[in-house]
């Protein structure tokens, strides 16, 4: 962790990458989507993959009405995918059904990363628009698992909280950025992978603290007011930056400062 942020999480641009090419090859749809009744997902044991030959079907509507469930089989994971996918991406939806769309969108990932058997199947049946987006994220969650190292013997004395609100996020970053040039994104992947962005309170095994995860000394050096807030923290983390060359060759910056390594 810092100084130099935290140097195991040397995969993120990585990550920055698969999302946002993923991210990028999908058309937001035109049509509203509609509640409308659907058969209730069953909670059975998943069937093997081998039993599957799923095949391209008309994607659903969401039922706002029913919990989120994940499919017990790679065809009908891929129309629920499908489903959540291309619903995600249609500007007339809002609250709550992002937050139910969310909700099922994880049920449905942690599903596939239970049975990876499905994933040909699954990745076969979708939209070709869709495959896209849904083959960046298996692979951009493989690349961000791979970044926290041995499965810990005890628990840290953390505690898991709620995020601060989106919107005030992204304005702390666009705040960061804007004194400082560093790109926002890089400040919310670094909020992201230190804290879940603020999700996580505590100390680190080293020592670090607060949201941005800040060393005791690099604090003192490029932080001022609240290292437990999320605002202090993500202009601290955008003045560390910029002290190190940013916003020129991000990669070189990030170099320096131990994030990623040659």
């Amino acid at each position: 962790m810092y100084p130099a942020f935290v140097s195991r999480f040397a995969g993120l641009l990585l990550v920055l990458v698969l999302v946002g090419c993923s991210s990028a090859a999908l058309p937001a749809p035109s049509v509203r989507y509609t509640p409308i009744p659907t058969a209730v997902v069953a909670t059975a044991t998943p069937t093997e993959a081998a039993s599957v030959t799923p095949a391209a079907t008309a994607t659903p509507a969401p039922n706002y009405d029913k919990l989120p469930a994940p499919a017990n089989d790679a065809a009908a994971l891929a129309i629920q995918l499908a489903m959540v996918e291309a619903a995600l991406r249609d500007p007339n939806v809002k609250d709550p059904e992002l937050a139910w769309l969310g909700h099922m969108q994880q049920l449905d990932y942690s599903r596939l990363q239970d049975y990876p058997e499905w994933k040909d199947a699954v990745l076969g049946a979708l939209p070709e628009t869709t495959r896209a987006a849904v083959n960046g994220s298996l692979e951009a969650g493989k690349q961000l698992r791979l970044l926290s190292g041995p499965i810990p013997k005890s628990l840290p004395d953390w505690k898991i909280v709620a995020p601060a609100p989106i919107e005030d996020l992204l304005a702390f970053y666009r705040e960061a950025e804007t004194e400082f040039g560093v790109p926002w994104y890089y400040l919310a992947s670094i909020h992201l992978v230190e804290t879940r962005m603020g999700r996580i309170r505590g100390l680190s095994s080293a020592g670090a603290q607060g949201p941005m995860q800040f060393m005791p000394a690099t604090w003192a050096s490029y932080g001022t007011g609240d290292v437990n807030s999320d605002h202090d923290s993500i202009l601290a983390a955008a003045r560390y930056l910029k002290a190190a060359g940013a916003p020129g060759n991000m990669q070189k910056v990030l170099l320096a400062v131990g994030w990623i390594k040659e």
